[in-house]
Formats: structure tokens, C-alpha cells, sequence
């Protein structure tokens, strides 16, 4: 068969259900065999989109998401969403057209070295240089994508090859199952439970697994242990729980940290390096258990005193049949800060000033979300406000990326959301500056149909540098700007517009939005005028009054 029928069949496989993407001229074989493939074709409105997709698709799913471009700008349009899917260990395969490597006729026009570009920001990065190639590299890609520590790989189909005879099949792929933890070092974390007077449980990015999930909020129940979770980790266990101290949305200064303060023993478990650490291990006397699918990367804050490496939902299972609750463990404190946490959340959640304060607009979201409908986080100051304040009671319900961090990817992880969860309600929350680095995938979304709602948090500016700016004690400069009028701008594209015009508003229309269906954007004035004076300084001296 052609190559590109080949490379279809295998990705077919490999039980692929889209490709994202914009193909270009070098793509042609591909998506003539894509055609009549099982595999829809989701076009897109920017290359960077697209990846943004196949990322969040993958971090659903644990299923490599896969989009599709060209050679040179095409493929330099990746590089962002790479780095996202990377950095947030989002398996994601990428394939990228390329000149004719055997007989170029046109010389150097649009071509880079693709694969060398992205082989910092991938886990492997190959150009496939025959037909008969083609089964082995995309079970490999699929394989790296995938495994533990998952992220971003790379296949280049250059044009010629894609026209190629072979008689090749694909590869099934294989039985694998992880390693699992070794005794002495379980024996060793059991021994230091026993031995610890305030333990406390850390969620991290890596426990953002389906039984992992299962696995600790049964550890949770039976031994009591109260915990924290990082961004990424947030809604791992319920967040309702009465033994959840709170969400670590600041590096320090909030009323867990208290807590993490008073622990003589952190189980940290899936800690990911690319998060800003919620604790620090220098200059402290705190032990630290790190359960994880792999060792430690230790750094000047982190090195951990036991490890636990192995498949994490299996470790956590085997520590719980072993491990009793122990008699001599005080959590008093602990419920202190938990009682402090709930209570400042409360403040400002019913504030009708307009603007809208960030605290009534959390609160007003989450009044018409169910438990495992989903909310799209793009970066700004906002995803502070809702990793802190936001209750996530199933995992991936909060999709924020606080590793890449990058601003653009709220609009498209909504979409891909809808598309793998067609059932749930979805919610797009982006600064205005981040909605409109990719705003034109509005279309996409009103051409495939979809039921969800966009809400603008609309400051006319770069909200959290100018926090930041704030903050660190500069003037104010250089971060204001001037936005079009998003209903008329929703209506160009096939949506409805909607602008706020007053607080009380929000939860009802809200409502009537996600009820009608089809594409709407809501224009929602943000008034982050006090975000230094409670972020900076109200919070720290009040968590320290505990």
C-alpha cells in the first residue's frame, strides 16, 4: 500500500479518534488516505490550537492526542503547544509534513530542521526515512508518548516518503505493566508513618491517574491522614472532603502552608519538578516520602529522605493494606487550619460590587457546575482565584496547566474537552488577553457544533504581570490595552454574546447559556483591584494567627 495509507492504518491502531491540525501541501498523500479513514479530521483555525487540543485530549484520556501540519511555519506554529503537553506530561503525538528529502526540486523554501528543533521540548523526535519505516516509529511514538513520565514526541513525514510502495503492517502494540515498589522501601515508609506524630498527605501532578484517584481516596478514608494538593493535582480526591486542607494555588503564605509548616512528615505523592513547590526541604527538619513512578530529581529544595518508586496507584494500595492508624497521630492543628481555610473562602462570595470580584465569581461557577462537569483554565491571575477557591470534586474537572502556564490554551482545552466528554457540561475561563491569542478558534467550535460557554474576564489588560508588577513595588507601565467589542466579535463567528452588567447576573445567565446550547461568550468586567492587598498582604499575617 502507499506509505500514507500505512501511516493511516497504523495510527488507526493505535485506536486514534482525531487529528487536529492544518495540513498543507505536504500533507496531501496523508489526507487523501485520511479520507476515508475512521479517524475524523478536526480542522482548526491555528497550528497552535490544534496541539493545544491533542494535548488536552491526551491528559483526558491517557491516549496520545495527535495533530497534524505542515513543514516550516506549519511545524514552528507546534512549538508552544510541544512545550504544554512536555512540560504537563500530556502524551501527545505530533506529525508534521516535510520537502522531498530524496530529490528536492526547490531548494531551501520553508524548510528548518524540524526534528532538531524539537528535540529539547520532546521525548523523541524522528524523521521517517522509507515506507517500510513507518510501523516501527509510530508504535514507538505512541510508546514514549504514553509511558510514564508522559509528553510530546514528534514523527516527520516528508512528502516523497508519504508516496512510497511498502508491504508492511502495523504493529500491535504490547502487554506492559509498571514496575512495582520494592519491599525494603515500602517496610521503610510504613516505618516512618508509625514513627510520625502530624503526618500530611501531598497530591501532585503525577497522581492525576485514573486508579491512582481510587487508590488514595481509599487511603484517605481508612487512615485519616489530611491532605494538600498542587494545582495540577487538585480534585484527585474531592476537594469537599472533610480532611482537605486546601489547594497550594501560591508558592507560600496561605493557610496551608501553616499546616505544611507543622507536618513532621510530607507523603508526597506524583511531586512534579516542573511545579513551583508548595514546601521547601532546606533548612528544615521535615521528612519527606516520595511516592512516584520514578526517583526524585533532586534540587536544592528537594530531597526527599524515602522513596517509594514504583506504579503509584500499586504503592499506595500496598502501603494502605499494611499501615494501621496509629493512636499517637494529632491532626488538631491541621483542623484548625482546614476551619481558617473554609472560612476566608467564604468572604467576598456573595460582594455585589461591579465590576465582579474575583471571590463572586468563583463561587457564582461553581453554583451551576455538577461534580464532574468541567471548567478550562487559560493563565492569569484568575487561576489563583480558582485553584484556591474552586472546590474540584472528580479528577480533571479543573483544567489549568501550571507548568508550561501558558496563556491561549483555555478556549482549546475546552473544545477537546467537549469532544471527549460530550455529556458534561463545559466552561471556558480566560483573561482577555489569553482568549484572544487564539480567539479564532470560536469558529472551530461553532462548526463542530459544540455546546459550550467562553467567559471573558475582561481587566483590558495583562492582569497578572500587573499584580506582579504591583507587588514587586514598580509603577504600573506597559501591560493595558484596548479590547474589541466581544459580542459583536462572538456574533461574527455563528456564537451568542452576552455582556455582564452586573454581578447578580452571572448565575442566571450562566444557567440559560449552558441550558440553550450551541457556542456562547460572556463578557464578564473583572475587578482585580484588591488582589495585592488580600494575595500579598492580608493572607500571610492572618495564616500566621493560627
Amino acid at each position: 500500500m502507499k506509505a500514507s495509507d500505512l501511516l493511516i492504518k497504523c495510527l488507526e491502531a493505535e485506536n486514534v479518534e482525531y487529528i487536529f491540525g492544518i495540513p498543507g501541501e505536504e500533507n496531501l498523500d496523508l489526507l487523501n488516505s485520511l479520507k476515508d479513514s475512521s479517524i475524523r479530521l478536526i480542522i482548526t483555525r491555528h497550528e497552535q490550537a490544534a496541539g493545544f487540543m491533542a494535548a488536552t485530549y491526551g491528559r483526558l484520556t491517557g491516549k496520545a492526542g495527535v495533530c497534524l501540519s505542515t513543514l516550516g511555519p506549519g511545524a514552528t506554529n507546534f512549538v508552544t503547544a510541544a512545550a504544554y503537553a512536555q512540560l504537563g506530561a500530556m502524551p501527545m503525538v505530533m506529525i508534521t509534513g516535510q520537502k522531498p528529502i530524496k530529490r528536492s526540486k526547490q531548494g531551501q523554501f520553508q524548510i528548518i530542521d524540524v526534528v532538531d528543533m524539537m528535540q529539547p521540548i520532546t521525548k523523541y523526535a524522528r524523521q521517517i526515512v522509507g515506507a517500510d519505516n513507518i510501523p516501527s516509529k509510530v508504535r514507538e511514538a505512541f510508546r514514549r508518548a504514553e509511558e510514564e513520565r508522559p509528553g510530546a514526541v514528534l514523527l516527520e513525514l516528508p512528502e516523497d516518503v508519504a508516496a512510497e510502495e511498502s508491504d508492511e503492517q502495523p504493529f500491535r502494540a504490547s502487554m506492559k505493566r509498571r514496575p512495582v515498589v520494592e519491599e525494603k522501601a515500602l517496610n521503610r515508609a510504613v516505618e516512618c508513618l508509625q514513627n510520625a506524630k502530624q503526618p500530611l498527605l501531598m497530591i501532585g501532578a503525577g497522581a492525576n491517574r485514573k486508579l491512582t484517584a481510587k487508590m488514595l481516596r481509599l487511603f484517605v478514608e481508612k487512615q485519616g491522614i489530611p491532605f494538600i494538593s498542587t494545582q495540577m493535582g487538585k480534585g484527585v480526591v474531592d476537594e469537599s472532603h472533610p480532611l482537605c486542607i486546601g489547594n497550594a494555588a501560591l508558592s507560600d503564605g496561605d493557610f496551608l502552608h501553616q499546616a505544611i509548616k507543622q507536618a513532621d512528615l510530607i507523603i508526597n505523592v506524583g511531586h512534579d519538578v516542573v511545579e513551583k513547590p508548595p514546601f521547601f526541604m532546606q533548612g528544615s527538619d521535615l521528612n519527606v516520602i516520595h511516592i512516584n513512578f520514578s526517583g526524585a530529581e533532586v534540587d536544592p529544595v528537594y530531597f526527599p529522605q524515602t522513596e517509594m518508586v514504583g506504579d503509584i496507584a500499586n504503592s499506595i494500595w500496598q502501603l494502605n493494606e499494611i499501615l494501621m492508624p496509629q493512636a499517637h497521630w494529632d491532626f488538631s492543628y491541621f483542623m484548625k487550619v482546614r476551619e481558617a481555610m473554609v472560612q476566608h473562602e467564604q468572604k467576598g462570595t456573595t460582594d455585589d460590587r461591579f465590576p465582579v470580584y474575583p471571590q463572586r465569581l468563583v463561587a457564582d461557577v461553581r453554583k451551576v457546575m455538577g461534580a464532574d462537569d468541567i471548567i478550562a483554565l487559560d493563565n492569569g491571575i484568575y487561576k489563583i482565584w480558582f485553584a484556591r477557591n474552586y472546590q474540584a470534586y472528580s479528577p480533571n474537572t479543573v483544567l489549568l496547566d501550571n507548568a508550561l502556564a501558558s496563556m491561549g490554551a483555555g478556549l482549546p482545552s475546552a473544545m477537546a474537552a467537549k469532544l471527549v466528554f460530550p455529556e458534561r457540561k463545559v466552561v471556558a475561563i480566560c483573561g482577555d488577553g489569553g482568549f484572544m491569542m487564539n480567539s479564532q478558534e470560536l469558529e472551530t467550535a461553532v462548526r463542530l457544533k459544540q455546546d459550550l460557554v467562553v467567559l471573558i474576564l475582561n481587566d483590558s489588560a495583562y492582569g497578572m504581570i500587573k499584580w506582579k508588577q504591583i507587588n514587586m513595588g514598580f509603577d504600573e507601565f506597559g501591560l493595558d490595552f484596548n479590547n474589541p467589542d466581544f459580542i459583536r466579535y462572538a456574533e461574527s463567528y455563528g456564537a451568542s454574546g452576552h455582556r455582564l452588567a452586573q454581578a447578580e447576573e452571572l448565575v442566571p445567565l450562566l444557567h440559560a447559556c449552558l441550558t440553550e446550547g450551541g457556542v456562547h461568550l460572556i463578557d464578564v468586567p473583572i475587578d482585580y483591584s484588591e488582589n495585592d492587598l488580600i494575595l500579598n498582604q492580608q493572607l500571610p499575617k492572618l495564616s500566621k494567627q493560627i
